[in-house]
């Protein structure tokens, strides 16, 4: 099962990268509840920008922040500086054994036993 971080669900709405497409519509994908807030809840959408995200999430299953992930996330958060909604996000991964769909790997590279996959590299978009 995939997740995706933040970043990947924006890009996926932007022209320009079709690519992801596949990926996003894929009936096995999930997103975290932290990734909800962060999409929906950014400043500058357009309502056609927020349409679009809120049937994405309409249909897609979202990963709620649980005490075990909150959990996880706390240990994350102690072992290294890192933002909230990448600890909820890495935490969510951890806890359903998610590969963590992002391209910022580099946020998350340093976390043991989480598995990373950045799509732009995949499709040699770096």
């Amino acid at each position: 099962m995939n997740l995706l971080d933040s970043n990947i669900i924006i890009y996926a709405s932007k022209p320009g990268h079709e690519f992801l497409q596949t990926l996003i519509s894929d009936p096995d994908v999930v997103a975290s509840a932290a990734s909800y807030v962060e999409v929906l809840g950014y400043h500058s959408l357009t309502p056609a920008e927020a349409d679009q995200l809120e049937e994405f999430f309409a249909n897609t299953t979202l990963l709620h922040l649980e005490p075990a992930v909150l959990d996880e996330a706390v240990k994350l958060r102690r072992q290294r500086k890192m933002k909230l909604g990448d600890a909820f996000v890495a935490s969510c991964a951890l806890v359903h054994g998610c590969t963590l769909v992002t391209r910022n790997t580099h946020d998350f590279d340093w976390i043991p036993g989480l598995v990373l996959l950045d799509p732009f590299a995949a499709a040699g978009k770096s």
